[in-house]
């Protein structure tokens, strides 16, 4: 599954697009990967997978992602903005 895959689905399961995450983790001070996920887990119930992928995201930052995991497309506004 490819990282965009990871993020496009756990929007899908929780209605919170990847950009939604990243202002959601901002808030609540969440820096370090492992805090980053249990919070996905428990909170918004996903799975590791997924929950890691966003983790990755939010620690490393899009730029990163992108550069690293997508080949420099990375979609953050949700599904509905690429309809």
């Amino acid at each position: 599954m490819s990282f965009q895959a990871y993020l496009d689905n756990a929007e899908q399961q929780t209605g919170i697009t990847p950009r939604a995450f990243l202002a959601l983790a901002a808030e609540k001070n969440l820096t370090k990967h492992g805090e980053v996920v249990t919070w996905l887990k428990t909170e918004h119930g996903l799975g590791h997978g997924h929950a890691t992928a966003i983790a990755r995201l939010v620690t490393k930052g899009p730029d990163f992602v992108a550069e690293h995991h997508t080949g420099g497309v990375l979609h953050l506004d949700g599904l509905a903005a690429r309809s």
